[in-house]
């Protein structure tokens, strides 16, 4: 890859053929509980745009420029009040919209205000999670996942800051065989035990915890199958006796993935670039099951992540607690049990954007060249004046389900497809919220 390519696919701010594109899908920008306490507005930045997210009296959402357009004084410290936000250096008041409401200390009689427009976005809030749209056109409506679909007892959403650009945080979520190695325990716990916490599971249909399963067998077969969403990406690893372990994820366009979780429960998780350099993950859990134990989900993120800006307690600062004790006996990284560490690790010792002329690309890594073909497929398209994949009517929308994501084994010479697809509908059967649809599945 050349080094123009690289700027290409890594760099999102205003002007770049990369953020032209992500600016035309929805993006999250928050989490709706950051906007619960004494003061409903916040300081975002997302794709370079330094922007205002807040809630007015009546409960209505916000998102604006952060510079005044009078003199460019930081709206984040605003008044939020009278219907909008106020700004604290001669309180000029813009509502959701961005319109501006009065310009006190201007004549009775002046038109200014009538002329002056303060830059707003759409913003909508499903599974969670805040999303704000910062394109110039209509925004796309979003396929029925089941993410957006789940009730509100049935998600839980958290995030977390990385100290890297935003490309290496999504790829390292599309690349099956990492986790072979990055999240290898030498031991395996009580699957009952560990609620909530990633390839602590069981596999479906088997007695083998997913732990197992990645350290003994890391060789996995990756087939990639174009879908509505983007792709497929299923790893095999045969286990021996006919049967075989079956991994499916998918790339959700342009910025996410969806994987399992447990037999029960999967993650939907976007990557949105802060700035070029640093970027934040944003992930929906998902239970076809019981209601989440959003409590307990909560209790167990924030042990590794600190509150008001989700910045992670282990870090380049602290060698992101690496015991060297640990890694001879217990992990493979010596960084502690919580997999979200070690990709951390992984993503942010790779540099703030990675130099991917340095490259020596094998065969595990087909995952990562087909999202960097298709991604520059789709930014080709909007150079064109093309639409994008997933740029849907509400139409295209309702008929795109799903994803299925499985970690599971066969039957004895079970067909693979047939097994992921009917382990997908005897979950989805089995949910008190949801059923197999007769919508089109990603």
């Amino acid at each position: 890859m050349t080094p123009k390519q690289n700027d290409q696919i890594t760099l999102s701010g205003k002007g770049t053929p990369l953020g032209a594109l992500l600016r035309t899908y929805w993006q999250p920008i928050a989490l709706v509980g950051e906007l619960d306490g004494p003061r409903a507005l916040k300081a975002v930045q997302v794709l370079g745009q330094h922007l205002v997210l807040f809630r007015d009296e009546a409960g209505r959402l916000g998102l604006i420029d952060r510079d005044c357009p009078h003199r460019g004084a930081d709206l984040a410290f605003g008044r939020l009040e009278d219907g909008g936000v106020r700004c604290l250096f001669h309180g000029w008041l813009f509502d959701v919209d961005g319109k501006c409401l009065e310009t006190p200390g201007e004549p009775s009689d002046s038109k200014l205000c009538a002329r002056i427009r303060q830059g707003a976005y759409p913003v909508e809030t499903v599974g969670g999670i805040i999303f704000g749209y910062l394109g110039d056109g209509p925004a796309p409506a979003r396929p029925a996942l089941d993410c957006f679909r789940a009730p509100d007892s049935h998600v839980f959403a958290f995030k977390g800051f990385l100290d890297c650009n935003w490309l290496q945080a999504l790829e390292v979520g599309i690349d099956p065989a990492h986790a072979s190695f990055l999240h290898r325990f030498f031991e395996d716990e009580d699957a009952a035990a560990n609620y909530g916490r990633q390839f602590r599971a069981t596999s479906a249909d088997s007695d083998m915890t997913m732990t197992q399963v990645l350290r003994e067998y890391e060789n996995p077969e990756i087939r990639i199958d174009p879908t509505d969403l983007g792709f497929r990406l299923t790893a095999l690893r045969p286990l021996g006796e006919d049967v075989t372990h079956v991994r499916v994820t998918n790339l959700f366009f342009p910025q996410a993935f969806v994987i399992p979780l447990s037999e029960t429960m999967t993650i939907t998780q976007w990557h949105v670039p802060v700035d070029d350099h640093s970027c934040y993950w944003y992930a929906i859990f998902t239970s076809f099951d019981e209601a989440v134990d959003k409590a307990e989900m909560r209790r167990q993120r924030l042990q590794l992540y600190a509150l008001p800006d989700y910045k992670p307690r282990l870090g380049r600062h602290n060698d992101y607690g690496y015991d060297v004790v640990e890694q001879r006996s217990r992990t493979y990284t010596g960084m502690g049990e919580d997999i979200n560490v070690h990709d951390q690790w992984a993503v942010e010792s790779q540099g703030r954007i990675q130099d991917r002329t340095r490259e020596h690309l094998g065969t595990t890594d087909k995952g990562i060249v087909a999202y960097r073909k298709l991604l520059l497929k789709q930014i080709s398209k909007v150079e064109a004046g093309e639409r994008p994949l997933l740029h849907l009517t509400p139409e295209e929308a309702g008929a795109i389900t799903g994803p299925a994501t499985i970690d599971g084994v066969t039957g004895p010479g079970e067909d693979i497809v047939h097994y992921w697809q009917r382990a997908d509908a005897r979950r989805r059967n089995a949910a008190s919220w949801t059923k197999v649809s007769a919508g089109k599945p990603a």
